[in-house]
């Protein structure tokens, strides 16, 4: 009996907390979106997260982009050659990476860099009493530090996946053309004449929501980061893997929502 109601205890335990987690985060975000929309704003803050979000993680998501287009490609040809559907691989390609791998990919791309990044400073600010500090001077920390934050991630992300399309798109051109011999006019043709606009339009909604998930995450675990060096690390790592599941699972629901025939 005293097993049974150890079992029933913890259970509801670990509901409550899931609970509480969910309604702090809940909070967080209304709070973070509430000072994104209400003066006063901070636009050197926003340039700064910007170029972090943004700018510095130009490579890295256009290497990614780069050779998930070419290796698309090469598993294309393998699988449609063996039924004779060798001319659908731009299709596959194109569609491929602007309504799934782009946005995917580099949202993952830059929850490892970013998320991770805007975690350990906010962390670090708050386990060093700077964000208490930001409070004494009457500087509201939401709309100082967690706010640019994440319009920037809103407004980057999507600039980057279209970075990512075309990268993606041009790593599986030059594959069919100098690796598998497709002609470079016939390639072309057939990507444009099946890439829609909604195709373009659903990956950077989920470029969007992404983007606005990694900083919330980055944010909220930063923010909340208690314990010195070692809550630091913690919230850093929980910041990226929070982050990364959001990003798959919602990946999901915005494809339902947004799906096209």
């Amino acid at each position: 009996m005293t097993i049974l109601l150890d079992a029933v205890a913890w259970l509801g335990a670990l509901v409550l907390g899931v609970v509480e987690y969910i309604g702090e985060l809940a909070i967080f975000a209304l709070r973070g979106v509430s000072h994104m929309v209400r003066p006063p704003f901070y636009p050197r803050q926003l340039a700064r997260a910007f170029m972090e979000i943004g700018f510095f993680s130009l490579p890295v998501v256009a290497l990614t982009a780069l050779f998930t287009g070419m290796v698309l490609a090469l598993q294309s040809y393998t699988g449609f050659s063996r039924f004779g559907a060798e001319s659908a691989i731009a299709s596959v390609v194109v569609l491929s990476v602007t309504r799934e791998l782009g946005p995917v990919l580099a949202g993952l791309m830059v929850s490892g860099r970013a998320g991770a990044a805007i975690a350990a400073e906010l962390g670090t600010m708050r386990v060093t009493d700077q964000i208490d500090a930001l409070s004494t001077l009457s500087t509201d920390p939401m709309k100082y530090l967690v706010a640019p934050r994440l319009l920037a991630a809103t407004i980057a992300l999507p600039l980057l996946v279209m970075l990512a399309d075309i990268l993606g798109v041009m790593g599986g051109f030059l594959v069919a053309t100098q690796k598998l011999g497709f002609s470079s006019g016939g390639y072309l043709t057939s990507t444009f004449s099946n890439l829609q606009s909604q195709d373009v339009v659903s990956g950077l909604i989920k470029a969007a929501v992404f983007g606005f998930v990694i900083a919330l995450m980055g944010c909220f675990n930063g923010y909340r980061s208690r314990g010195g060096a070692q809550g630091v690390g913690a919230a850093t790592t929980s910041a990226v893997v929070s982050a990364s599941i959001l990003i798959l699972a919602l990946d999901y629901v915005l494809t339902q929502v947004l799906f096209v025939k």
